[in-house]
């Protein structure tokens, strides 16, 4: 009972949704071909086609949300006392 908890638990790769959905997609478009090829054949040829266009992409794993950068603001400078002009006295 354990080990049906833990596989149920786990999340599959992105990858292989990617290929199965691939696989799904090109055996209904190429129906034509499965009577001529013969069933096992044409899975075959299915499964290689659907790994060598995922070949290049590279699956994303969900990211997290990223964290919220709290942007200090710098504190706005106090108004600078005016001082009064200094005027020479007159002699």
């Amino acid at each position: 009972m354990s080990t049906n908890e833990v596989t149920e638990k786990k999340k599959e790769n992105p990858t292989d949704t990617l290929l199965k959905e691939i696989i799904l997609q090109l055996s209904t478009a190429l129906v034509a071909l499965k009577g001529s090829l013969g069933e096992k054949k044409f899975e075959k040829r299915i499964k290689k086609a659907a790994k060598l266009l995922i070949e290049g992409i590279k699956a994303k794993s969900p990211k997290k949300a990223p964290a919220k950068k709290s942007v200090v603001k710098p504190k706005a400078a106090a108004p600078r006392k005016k001082s009064a002009k200094k005027v020479p006295a007159a002699k």
